[in-house]
């Protein structure tokens, strides 16, 4: 069966990546006039040129997204989205989930790739986790931002999840920001990502569902920064348990 299946999941893989290229050159020139009205009006215009993108790219490749809301989000207010990360398909997802004013932390090197990283770069706060000089200046940034009443997003894992388990441990940027700029985190599960795209090969896309639980928010009040792990474990069990609860699929326990 298998067999027979394989050519039609090559021909849907490369129609799915020949329209995401197809996409992607279309929106850059209105990424490039965006770039000129600043870092908060141009960035935010970005993100709502990303947000079409998704949400067309999806649309045609046969994946839908499904809210599943223990908590909605608050209209006007400013949040640490954090979220489990184990599939490429997490970004997408992520601009599916999340409409609001909003900037993502990511890698650095994503932004090196042709074309693709003048997006990236016009959207994301870039940090090397290798450089303690250049994390320390993305935290600056990130809070800057949360200052404008604008939220922002974190993979708290840092890298991709490959295991069997919820969640890998959890760095300590996002909370830190947390304690520091008083803002509430908003944790939510990705639970089709790695189903959509394996993390393994960008080949096994697949067209499905993919469902975006929103859990209730966590404030840091009354944490200090001596309690960054307290909050940070806080954050860790809540999503761990619900993870388990809703049956994510890479899991085996």
């Amino acid at each position: 069966m298998k067999f027979l299946i394989k050519p039609f999941q090559f021909i849907y893989v490369l129609y799915a990546m020949i329209l995401f290229l197809v996409i992607m050159f279309l929106v850059v020139p209105f990424v490039i006039v965006a770039l000129f009205f600043g870092k908060v009006k141009g960035g935010n215009a970005v993100m709502r040129i990303a947000h079409w993108w998704a949400d067309v790219w999806l649309f045609l490749i046969g994946i839908y997204h499904v809210r599943i809301v223990e908590q909605e989000i608050k209209k006007h207010q400013s949040y640490i989205f954090v979220s489990n990360h184990n599939s490429y398909m997490d970004i997408p997802q992520m601009l599916k989930a999340v409409r609001s004013r909003m900037r993502v932390l990511g890698k650095a090197e994503m932004g090196k790739v042709p074309v693709f990283g003048i997006i990236y770069n016009a959207a994301v706060v870039t940090v090397m986790r290798d450089s303690a000089r250049h994390r320390a200046k993305s935290v600056a940034v990130l809070k800057s931002v949360l200052n404008k009443e604008i939220s922002i997003f974190i993979a708290p894992e840092g890298t991709f999840n490959m295991g069997t388990k919820p969640l890998i441990p959890f760095h300590n940027g996002a909370f830190r920001i947390a304690i520091e700029t008083q803002t509430p985190i908003k944790p939510l599960l990705f639970l089709d990502a790695v189903d959509r795209m394996h993390w393994r090969n960008i080949f096994t896309i697949t067209p499905g569902k993919l469902r975006t639980v929103y859990l209730e928010e966590i404030s840091p009040e009354g944490y200090t920064l001596q309690q960054v792990d307290a909050l940070k474990q806080k954050v860790f069990e809540l999503m761990e348990k619900k993870l388990l609860e809703y049956k994510a699929g890479w899991i085996i326990e």
